[in-house]
């Protein structure tokens, strides 16, 4: 479609959302639709459960909401939605708390936050989001507020409806003067939520104590129109435009709350337990809208400590926000930090990404304290894979030791400036590992805030990711070297898998050229076994773990197969590779390569830009370093 039509269908789909009738008309949306007067904390968690819920083998919750923008904390994001959303959705005690978010820089707080804001801009302008307002009201007020109180039992128990709240000073005025006290007459539309023209959605952000009016908050008085209403009270003389007041219906955003000053924060006691502020000379104005603020942990400790905070804090749900503790989805984040800035023209090589991200996670990760895990095997644990001698039980006695993990570390954009840094400075098209620890490392030195004891233990993190790397380039190569890489392991897997199933089970296999009957290749299977360093004490003890994986993988209707069991992966990857070592160390460190070795190095380099999406540059520059590593 020409983009002009599609403008110009976007403008037509806009026009079709319009919908204006009475009060009486709107009672019988209602009546056919009682959704249309949900709470508006109901509205947000319908929102996201609306993109849909998919519940894991373990029973987590995970919210299709968030997966585009935010990775690696669905253990947080599950607990958000269901203590505070849908509890407050309910109607239960916790909507008439202030959510905090709390958590380090750059952990998608503000992310969080503006994910909701757009979410509800889109959901109200699809049927299950609408909703609707008494026309011209400055607050958009809930058109429900027109039923007396003395009749609003009644209504609940015909349309099943609940209200709360009373209408707002304009409306009481021009129900009386414009509409002569008929309820049934007043002009009801729907409306569209949006932060830009301030429906619905209020961001609020502290400055100057000292200059900061509270009117940014709850609306002022406009003084140019007193002569002429001749009243302070008169709500025609009053500007309904504060935070407060926009964003009635649906959410509003309090940025560094606790940098705040009292006085500002002392009109969110009424909001939260009561759902009404105090505006000018008027009785309490009500308002349905969900307080979302963010700070981060040392001005929370502070707040705490003051005494006086304390009626404050018990209006507040607090909810930590840490960093991710997974490497795979510190590399998603990574590749949507890419997509947004200026280095999509820049090739990335592969896992380059991966590296700064292994350095990442260890700043992060705290120093486990049960025996015989090292930071490099909770780092794998926590990544979902398997760690020789550890299982699930001990991967959440790690998680149980430290409350505030991921609440310190180094943050992703720091990661993303040092490699656009690198960038600009050596002003290349192809960006590799070694190029990003090169660009943290530098960007280290530079940082003087960092004692000499953190620098050194960061420094020691860039050298176990350059360990991580090392193999990771040693494997690349060695498995560009394989032809039919995939097939080659898939049949040895199944050589030692028909071997350790003979050997549990005490018979014997059948030879398939002779077709004797003969006993399991213990050799063959030890060669592979000793790749991963099982002893001969260990052997019987991993096989039956295999078996039984095997026969997990069966029940849930599942094929076992090269990529299920990791430690027997890594087996197989090493036994293919251990025959082909001196032939990857002479073909990549030949500094006059003979024509076999020349044609060879070509089709290695095709097989890597093809399968593994590496450049030519990134390509030729992995084979030379890993045939310097090869030579050590």
């Amino acid at each position: 479609m020409d983009f002009l039509d599609r403008l110009g269908a976007f403008r037509a789909e806009a026009e079709g959302l319009r919908w204006e009738g009475t009060f009486a008309d709107y009672l019988k949306l209602v009546q056919a639709n009682p959704g249309i007067a949900k709470t508006a904390h109901a509205r947000i968690y319908d929102m996201i459960a609306a993109a849909g819920i998919h519940v894991d083998e373990d029973g987590h919750r995970h919210y299709k909401f968030f997966e585009k923008e935010m990775f690696g904390v669905e253990e947080s994001l599950e607990r958000l939605v269901e203590e505070y959303f849908h509890a407050s959705a309910r109607r239960l005690e916790v909507r008439k708390r202030i959510l905090l978010l709390m958590g380090p820089v750059s952990g998608g707080k503000s992310t969080l936050v503006t994910m909701l804001k757009r979410g509800l801009e889109r959901y109200s302008r699809t049927d299950a989001g609408a909703l609707y307002a008494i026309a011209g009201c400055p607050m958009h007020e809930d058109p429900l507020h027109l039923v007396p109180p003395e009749l609003r039992d009644e209504l609940e128990n015909a349309y099943g409806v609940r209200i709360e709240g009373n209408l707002c000073p304009a409306c009481q005025m021009r129900l009386e003067t414009e509409y002569g006290g008929r309820n049934e007459d007043v002009v009801v539309q729907r409306i569209v939520l949006s932060e830009d023209k301030r429906v619905g959605i209020g961001t609020f952000s502290p400055s100057d104590p000292k200059s900061q009016d509270i009117a940014d908050l709850t609306g002022s008085i406009d003084f140019s129109t007193i002569t002429e209403y001749g009243s302070e009270s008169d709500p025609r003389a009053y500007r309904f435009d504060g935070e407060l007041n926009k964003a009635n219906r649906g959410l509003m955003e309090f940025q560094e709350m606790l940098k705040c000053d009292e006085k500002f924060l002392w009109h969110l006691l009424s909001l939260t337990q009561e759902g009404n502020f105090k505006a000018g000379r008027f009785a309490l104005i009500s308002a349905d809208e969900m307080i979302i603020a963010h700070t981060n942990e040392a001005e929370y400790r502070s707040f705490i400590a003051n005494k006086k905070n304390e009626a404050l804090q018990s209006r507040m749900i607090v909810m930590n926000i840490p960093y991710n503790l997974r490497v795979d989805d510190e590399v998603k984040i990574y590749e949507k930090l890419v997509r947004q800035s200026d280095l999509q023209g820049i090739h990335i090589a592969p896992h380059a990404l991966k590296t700064a991200a292994i350095f990442s996670i260890l700043t992060r990760l705290k120093e486990p304290k049960k025996q015989g895990v090292d930071l490099m095997k909770k780092l794998y644990l926590y990544n979902g894979q398997s760690v020789e001698g550890l299982k699930d039980t001990d991967l959440k006695e790690l998680r149980s030791e430290y409350a505030d993990e991921g609440m310190s570390g180094l943050d992703p954009r720091y990661v993303i400036n040092r490699i656009s840094t690198a960038l600009i400075r050596h002003d290349t098209t192809c960006i590799n590992a070694l190029d990003v620890l090169r660009a943290l490392k530098e960007g280290l030195s530079q940082h003087a805030s960092i004692s000499a004891e953190v620098k050194e233990r960061l420094l020691n993190f860039i050298a176990m990711a350059r360990q991580e790397y090392d193999q990771m380039a040693k494997t690349e190569v060695q498995k560009a070297f394989v032809y039919s890489f995939e097939e080659s392991a898939k049949t040895l897997l199944e050589n030692y898998l028909d071997n350790v199933e003979a050997y549990c089970s005490w018979q014997k296999l059948r030879d398939p050229l002779t077709g004797e009957e003969v006993d399991p290749d213990e050799k063959l299977m030890r060669s592979i076994e000793e790749q991963i360093g099982i002893s001969e004490n260990a052997k019987k003890a991993f096989r039956e773990e295999i078996l039984i994986r095997i026969s997990t993988y069966a029940r849930r209707g599942r094929r076992f197969d090269y990529h299920s069991h990791e430690r027997l992966r890594e087996a197989i990857e090493r036994k293919l590779f251990a025959d082909l070592k001196d032939v990857v160390k002479i073909t990549t460190s030949t500094k006059t390569p003979d024509e076999q070795q020349l044609k060879k190095v070509n089709e290695v380099t095709a097989r890597l830009m093809d399968d593994h999406g590496y450049c030519p540059v990134c390509a030729n520059e992995l084979l030379r370093y890993t045939g310097s590593l090869l030579n050590r």
